[in-house]
Formats: C-alpha cells, sequence, structure tokens
C-alpha cells in the first residue's frame, strides 16, 4: 500500500500508469489523506473509482466534502453522489445551502433522488435523516430457501445484511430476524416457523440521540426505524451511529470545558474561527468573575480588620469550583447516558448534599490542619486568635464544598428541564458561580466564628 508520500508525488508528477494503486487505499486512507492535503484532496479524487470515493467520502470533513464536490467535475461528481448509501448522502446534502443541494440533485439519478427527498423531508437531527432504505424485508409465507435466492440476487444493494425485516402487507414490521437462523435450519422452512414476534424498533420522528441510547443498550449491527403506524421505512446502521456517537461526545466535552462545540477538527478549524468559538464563553465568564471583586469589596472592611483572612481566600473559593466543577461533569455523564433526568433531582440532591459534607468536612480537616501546624511549628505565625482562624477555615470548606456539589449537581438538571443545552452548566460557568458566593459563606463564617476578637 503506498504511502502518503508516495500518493504526493504520484499525483504531482501526473504517473497516469500508476494511478490503480489509488484504489487499493482503504477509506480511512483516502479521507486521512485528504484532510491532512487539501491541496491534492480533488486531483486524488478524480482518479478514483465512484466506489472507492463514495466509501470514503463519509469520513472526511464536511468543509472538505463541500469543496471536493464543487471543484470535481460534474460527471465524477455525479458518479460519486451516485454511489453513496442514502444516509451518508443525505448527511452530507443536509448541511448544504438551499441552492446547492438543488443543482447537486440534478445529478443523481431518479431512484437517488427520490430517496434523498424522502430523507430530507424528515426534521433535521432527526433518525428519519439517519436511516437508510436499502435493507432486505421478508414475508412469512416465504421460506429460507427463496429468502437467501433473493440476498443472493438483490443484496449487494442493501447497506447490511446481517438483519432481515418481516413485513405483513400493508408493510408494518412484525418481527427482525438474524441471517443466521437462516442458515441453520432446512431451506423449506417457512419464515413464520422462526419468528418470536420480539423486535426493538426507532421511531422516524425520534432525535438521533435516542438512536445511540438504543443502540447502546442493545447489541445490534442494525436496527429498524418505523413510522407511528408501525410501517418499517428504513434501517439504522451501527457505523452511522458511532460516528454520531463520537460527533455528539466531542461537542459535549468542548461546551463542558468552556467553549462553543467546534465544527472541524482542531488542527484544521481557522485561528479566527477558533477565537470566534472560545472568545464568547471567556467573555462571560470574566464578566461573572468580577462580581468577586465585587463581593470582595463589600467585606473590604473585614479584610481590613483580619488581614489574615486573606491568605485562605483562593483556597477556599477554589475547593468549592473544583467541587462544583466534578459533581458537574459527573452528573452531565449521566445525563448523557441516560442514568438520571430531571425526575431523579431529589435524589441527586440527597446524594450531592452528603457527598458534600463529607469531603467538605476532609478538606476542612486538611485546612484546620495546615493552620495548627504552621502555627506550632513557627512555619507561620496567624496571631493569638489562631485557633478561630483555623476553625472558620474548617466550617468555610464544608459549606462552600457542601455549595459547590449541590449547584454543580442542579445546574444541569435545571437546563434541561428549561429546554436548554445542559453542557452549558460547564465546569468554568460553575466555578465563577461557586467564586463569588463562596466568598460570601467564607466571610460569613469568620463573621460568626470571630465576632468579638477579630471582627
Amino acid at each position: 500500500m503506498p504511502s502518503f508520500n508516495d500518493i504526493k508525488n504520484l499525483l504531482q508528477h501526473n504517473r497516469f500508469t500508476e494511478f490503480v494503486k489509488l484504489n487499493k487505499l482503504t477509506p480511512r486512507d483516502i479521507a486521512e489523506f485528504t484532510n491532512r492535503h487539501t491541496q491534492w484532496a480533488v486531483k486524488l479524487f478524480q482518479h478514483l473509482d465512484a466506489k472507492n470515493a463514495a466509501r470514503s467520502f463519509k469520513f472526511i470533513r464536511k468543509k472538505k466534502q463541500q469543496s471536493i464536490i464543487n471543484a470535481l467535475p460534474e460527471e465524477k461528481a455525479a458518479e460519486i453522489l451516485n454511489a453513496m448509501q442514502p444516509d451518508d448522502r443525505t448527511a452530507f446534502l443536509e448541511d448544504l445551502p438551499g441552492s446547492a443541494v438543488k443543482e447537486l440533485l440534478k445529478v443523481l439519478t431518479p431512484e437517488h433522488r427520490a430517496k434523498t427527498l424522502e430523507l430530507l423531508g424528515y426534521a433535521e437531527g432527526s433518525v428519519g435523516r439517519l436511516m437508510t432504505p436499502d435493507y432486505v424485508s421478508i414475508k412469512t409465507s416465504e421460506t429460507c430457501s427463496e429468502v437467501l435466492h433473493y440476498i443472493r440476487m438483490r443484496g449487494r444493494a442493501t447497506e447490511t445484511l446481517n438483519w432481515l425485516f418481516v413485513i405483513d402487507d400493508k408493510g408494518v414490521l412484525i418481527d427482525d430476524i438474524n441471517i443466521k437462523d437462516f442458515l441453520v435450519v432446512d431451506p423449506g422452512t417457512h419464515v413464520s416457523d422462526i419468528m418470536d414476534y420480539q423486535f426493538i424498533a426507532l421511531n422516524v420522528n425520534d432525535p438521533q440521540k435516542e438512536a445511540i441510547k438504543v443502540f447502546r443498550n442493545n447489541s445490534r449491527f442494525a436496527l429498524p426505524v418505523t413510522d407511528e403506524r408501525g410501517v418499517l421505512l428504513g434501517i439504522v446502521t451501527l457505523d452511522d451511529v458511532l460516528r454520531l456517537a463520537e460527533s455528539e461526545d466531542t461537542r459535549e466535552i468542548q461546551k463542558i470545558g468552556g467553549s462553543e462545540a467546534l465544527d472541524e477538527p482542531y488542527t484544521t478549524i481557522s485561528f479566527p474561527s477558533l477565537i470566534r468559538k472560545r472568545a464568547g464563553w471567556l467573555i462571560i465568564l470574566f464578566l461573572g468573575e468580577m462580581l468577586t471583586a465585587t463581593a470582595m469589596g463589600h467585606f473590604e472592611g473585614e479584610i481590613s480588620k483580619a488581614v489574615v483572612l486573606a491568605l485562605f481566600i483562593p483556597l477556599i473559593i477554589s475547593s468549592g469550583g473544583n467541587s462544583g466543577s466534578q459533581a458537574s461533569s459527573i452528573i452531565i455523564r449521566a445525563m448523557a447516558l441516560g442514568e438520571i433526568g430531571f425526575r431523579d433531582w431529589w435524589r441527586v440532591v440527597r446524594r450531592e448534599i452528603m457527598s458534600g459534607l463529607v469531603l467538605g468536612a476532609i478538606l476542612g480537616i486538611v485546612g484546620f490542619l495546615r493552620v495548627a501546624l504552621w502555627q506550632e511549628f513557627h512555619l507561620y505565625n496567624y496571631g493569638e486568635h489562631w485557633l478561630k482562624v483555623a476553625t472558620t477555615v474548617f466550617f468555610s470548606l464544608i459549606g462552600v464544598v457542601m455549595w459547590g456539589t449541590f449547584s454543580g449537581s442542579m445546574l444541569p438538571l435545571i437546563l434541561k428541564k428549561l429546554g436548554a443545552d445542559p453542557a452549558a452548566s460547564s465546569a468554568p460557568f460553575v466555578a465563577t458561580l461557586v467564586d463569588v458566593t463562596g466568598l460570601v459563606i467564607y466571610f460569613t463564617v469568620a463573621y460568626v466564628v470571630m465576632q468579638g476578637t477579630l471582627l
């Protein structure tokens, strides 16, 4: 198999007799070369056969897909588009402007155009956009021999043969059967004799995230898609769901980190786009942190009377922010996996309050010992009221950590209930919130503990 440098040299010097080597590349290799070497992508696709080009096309980033199709001669672009699986073709077209879709639909064959328009008719982000109408459906009256003969005749046109789908005369799905069940019985056995009438199906209008959840909970390579009447419309295959899950997980992680989701890999996104994706959140978080300065100004009198309190401000607010970020990340992931929902809010509150109490006590003990040991071994002099300083740190850490775990766990659930993206309650946002409120908790505890002495 040629290396990427060999491919570049071959294309650069127009070594026509060796172009056959290009079709020995795997789809992943073709996509990786294209994503790395955009300037050679169009020439590469001109010399790939349509089948190899179509298989690799779905692994290429969206913006590069569009630029390749636009730059290719119309005949070659038509070959590739017509060779693509319906769901892959729909995934490509759905992100294009309407005018571009209209032009590209013209180069499709009537059959492929009809399938594409049908899939594009479903809501964006729905299972309907993810499914392919290429599958094998059978009837109960057929024998295993007839089914296998049909597969030999028409099977190449389908995306997967792992599962066959049994429908009635009205097209309603009544069962799905693994192909191995047809290979281990007598050829004369009827389909009805090996059915169990138990199947799992996706609804065509379900959100695509629902497909990820169903595939995760069931060991399947393909699942049928039906409408409200139960009529079989298509199937969703595992490879499409895995790509969707990877994309969704990437977006969630980027949002949790405190930025907008990137639309393409970090190595290929333009510098202005990278700045634009990150600047918005940083400005919001900066404005939020300004409230911390306001809170400190409010307690300026207490700080001037007991300067020693200022030493522990970073320790207190960072502990609260860290605990809040932990809770937020754990709850967001649990929600993504379907383990919890808004209905479980009270259970989450109880667990996180208790977790915050225990974690806060652990940190509080560490903080108390820090003050006591430094005072004992003369590493720092906290004054004659060092015990009250240590007590303040102890109870402040308990309060701040409890508040951090509570707010970090509740924000994702509240946002989900309001219809917003739970990932928007990112770790930096929670940390900013806890920074401000942590100061209030700290100085309130200090006022109660030290009243009549330092304050």
